[in-house]
C-alpha cells in the first residue's frame, strides 16, 4: 500500500480531474489525502470523507477580489501569475510541507498550477507527478513569445529560491518523474510532446459525486439540445455573451431547445420558458449525454467533457489557456470558434447552425471521443502513479 498526496489549487476545473484518480487509488487500497486552500471545495467534489490538509492561499472570490474581465493575452497571463499563481504557491508551501510531514506520502501529485506541491516535494526528496488539467502548456504557446517565456522562467526561479530546492532544476509544471495529461494527441494535435514519462490518459470523469438536481421532464425530445456554459470562473465576464446566446437560441426555438447556465444570475430566469432553460448550475456530465452541441468558453474541462460524449462545440475563448484549447477544437474539426467580446446573436446562431447541421463536426467529435475512451482515464492515471510509487519504494501494483 502506498500513500498519495494530491496538491491542488482551489479551482473546480483542477480538482475534478483528480477526483476519479484519487478514488481509483483508494479503491485499490492505497492511502489518499489532499492539500488545498479550500478543504470544503475538495470535500464537495471528492466526497465528505476526503482527508484534506488545509493550506493558506487565495481562494477566488472569497475576498471579493475580481480579476478585471477585459484583460486578454499577455496582460491576462501576467495578471494570473503575479496576482494568483505565484502568491498561491508562496502561501501554500508551509501547509503542503506540514501535510507531507503528517501524511508521509510515497508520491506527491501536484496540479500543474499548484507549484508548491512540486517544489516542496523536490526540496524534501520525494517523487512527484504532474497533474496536467489543461494541455495548453504542451502546444508551444510561448514559442513565438521569447520574452514572455523568459519572464515566466524568472518568476519560477525566484519561487524556487523561496520555497524549493535552490539546487533543483526541474520546471514545477513538468515533473521529471511522471506527467499525466488529461487529454490525447487527437485533440492536442501533432505538437503533443512524447517521452517515457509523459502519459496521455484522456479525461478523468469517473467517481464524481452527483451534481445538482435538474428538471429532466422539461426537456423536449422533439428538438435538438444545446448547452451553453462559461464554466465556474467566468461569471464576472459573461453577461453580454449569455444575453446574445439567449437571443440566438430563441430565434431557433422551433427546432432547438437550450440549457443556459448562468451562475452569476445575469439573466432573468423564467420558470415557464420551455425554450431556453436558464439555471444557476446543472449536472453537466449526465446532461451532456443528451446534448447535440455545446457553446462554451473553451475551458479545458468543458471541452473534454463534451468531446468525451462526441458533442461538437462552438467555442468563445475568454483568457488564459482558452484560446489554445479553442484552436485545438477547431484544428481537430470538432467545432467553430467565435469572438467572445464581439460576437453577436446572428454570428452565434450561424455558428450553432453549422455544428448542428454539418455532420463533419459530429464525426470529428466522435473521433476524439474514441481516442479519449481508449486512453484509460482515471484507471490509467492511477496505474501510472502506482508504478511511480513502486519505483521509489519497491511495492507491487494491482489494476482495478
Amino acid at each position: 500500500m502506498s500513500g498519495f498526496l494530491f496538491v491542488v489549487p482551489p479551482l473546480v476545473g483542477h480538482v475534478n480531474p483528480a477526483v476519479g484518480v484519487a478514488a481509483r487509488l483508494a479503491a485499490r487500497g492505497h492511502r489518499v489525502a489532499w492539500a488545498c486552500p479550500d478543504p470544503a471545495l475538495v470535500r464537495r467534489l471528492a466526497g465528505e470523507d476526503a482527508e484534506v490538509f488545509a493550506c493558506a492561499g487565495p481562494v477566488p472570490g472569497a475576498d471579493g477580489a475580481v480579476r478585471p474581465p477585459d484583460l486578454r493575452g499577455a496582460e491576462a497571463l501576467k495578471f494570473l501569475w503575479e496576482w494568483y499563481l505565484v502568491p498561491l504557491a508562496d502561501a501554500m508551501a508551509a501547509g503542503v510541507r506540514t501535510a507531507v510531514e503528517r501524511f508521509r506520502p510515497d508520491v506527491v501529485v501536484a496540479d500543474q498550477q499548484a507549484f508548491a506541491g512540486a517544489l516542496v516535494a523536490e526540496r524534501l526528496g520525494l517523487p512527484w507527478a504532474t497533474s496536467a488539467t489543461t494541455s495548453a502548456e504542451f502546444t508551444g504557446a510561448y514559442d513565438g513569445m521569447p520574452k514572455v517565456a523568459e519572464w515566466l522562467r524568472q518568476r519560477l526561479a525566484e519561487l524556487r529560491a523561496r520555497i524549493g530546492d535552490p539546487a533543483g532544476t526541474a520546471d514545477p509544471r513538468y515533473s521529471p518523474h511522471l506527467l499525466l495529461v488529461f487529454s490525447t494527441p487527437e485533440l492536442i494535435g501533432p505538437q503533443a510532446p512524447l517521452g517515457q514519462r509523459i502519459h496521455y490518459v484522456g479525461p478523468s470523469l469517473d467517481d464524481r459525486p452527483g451534481g445538482p438536481g435538474f428538471p429532466w421532464d422539461r426537456l423536449d425530445p422533439g428538438r435538438a439540445k444545446v448547452l451553453v456554459t462559461l464554466g465556474t470562473a467566468n461569471a464576472d465576464a459573461g453577461g453580454r455573451f449569455l444575453a446574445e446566446c439567449r437571443t440566438a437560441l430563441r430565434e431557433r426555438a422551433d427546432r432547438v431547445q437550450s440549457v443556459l447556465v448562468d451562475p452569476g444570475a445575469t439573466l432573468p430566469a423564467d420558470p415557464a420558458d420551455k425554450d431556453v432553460l436558464v439555471l444557476r448550475s446543472v449536472p453537466q456530465l449526465p446532461l451532456l449525454e443528451r446534448m447535440d452541441a455545446v457553446v462554451c468558453h473553451a475551458g479545458h474541462n468543458t471541452v473534454c467533457e463534451a468531446l468525451w460524449h462526441g458533442v461538437p462545440l462552438v467555442v468563445a475563448p475568454i483568457r488564459d489557456d482558452q484560446p489554445v484549447v479553442a484552436a485545438q477544437v477547431v484544428d481537430a474539426g470538432a467545432g467553430v470558434r467565435v469572438r467572445f467580446g464581439r460576437v453577436t446573436a446572428p454570428r452565434l446562431g450561424a455558428a450553432l447552425d453549422t455544428v448542428l447541421q454539418d455532420r463533419a463536426y459530429r464525426a470529428a467529435a466522435m473521433r476524439v471521443r474514441t481516442a479519449f475512451r481508449a486512453a484509460g482515464g482515471a484507471r490509467a492515471a492511477a496505474t501510472h502513479l502506482e508504478r511511480l510509487a513502486v519505483g521509489s519504494s519497491g511495492g507491487t501494483t494491482e489494476s482495478r
